[in-house]
């Protein structure tokens, strides 16, 4: 007769998120039991793997969940020293993911781009665009996210982006911009700025190499590939 040991919430011991990781390797674990492994423990009648479920069903999964800052994770159950552990966890695959970009002319895999964007920024509930700033090897030396909301593209100017990249001694740029209804087309608004952007960029000498923009389900759009300037 096997006897199993019982965890506080009920399952086997052995069937637990931390000893199925450390049993079969973090490939056999789930999004939700990963997530429950960092938080360690739940709330009153809710196990960790509730309350992990809970927060990526709320915050729309991991790539989601990417895009929160702490003040939007913290609920019932998840205190700072959760808070900042799940953050933790969730920077540092971000930078594996910085780690993994080809040695040679990285930026200019569209995408090899848009898989970073993702880890780094995710798909969040406002508008965000930043810049990926590049030497003249395209390899990164700088990002920077420089407007968050809702955007009105016509009024946006290239200055704020390019003057970022003028500080970093940049020679090239990638812009991004996440569209949180999902959908990754690009609007009118946003080929006309891009027009403008990588105009203004040849009069500072700030080549710009790429515009993306990110949807849900990890679809996204070139505007290079596009042939959009």
């Amino acid at each position: 007769m096997v006897t199993h040991r019982m965890a506080p919430d009920g399952a086997p011991k052995e069937e637990r998120p931390r000893e199925r990781l450390l049993r079969a390797g973090g490939r056999a674990l789930s999004d939700a039991e990963l997530v429950a492994v960092l938080l360690r423990t739940g709330r009153r009648g809710v196990s960790a793997l509730e309350l992990a479920h809970d927060v990526l069903r709320d915050s729309g999964g991991l790539l989601g969940l990417l895009g929160l800052s702490a003040e939007a994770i913290r609920r019932d159950g998840l205190g700072p020293a959760k808070t900042a552990t799940l953050l933790a966890g969730l920077e540092l695959g971000r930078r594996v993911a910085r780690g993994e970009l080809p040695e040679k002319d990285p930026m200019t895999h569209p995408e090899v781009v848009a898989r970073y964007l993702f880890l780094r920024f995710g798909v969040r509930d406002q508008e965000v665009m930043g810049g990926l700033y590049l030497d003249t090897r395209n390899r990164l030396l700088a990002e920077s996210e420089v407007f968050r909301g809702t955007l009105n593209r016509a009024a946006v100017e290239p200055g704020a982006l390019l003057k970022t990249g003028l500080l970093h001694g940049a020679a090239g740029l990638v812009v991004f911009h996440t569209h949180p209804s999902g959908d990754p087309s690009p609007s009118a608004e946003d080929l006309a700025f891009t027009r403008r952007l990588a105009e203004a960029g040849r009069t500072v000498g700030i080549r710009l190499v790429d515009h993306l923009i990110l949807g849900s389900g990890r679809r996204w759009v070139s505007l290079r590939q596009r042939g959009a300037w």
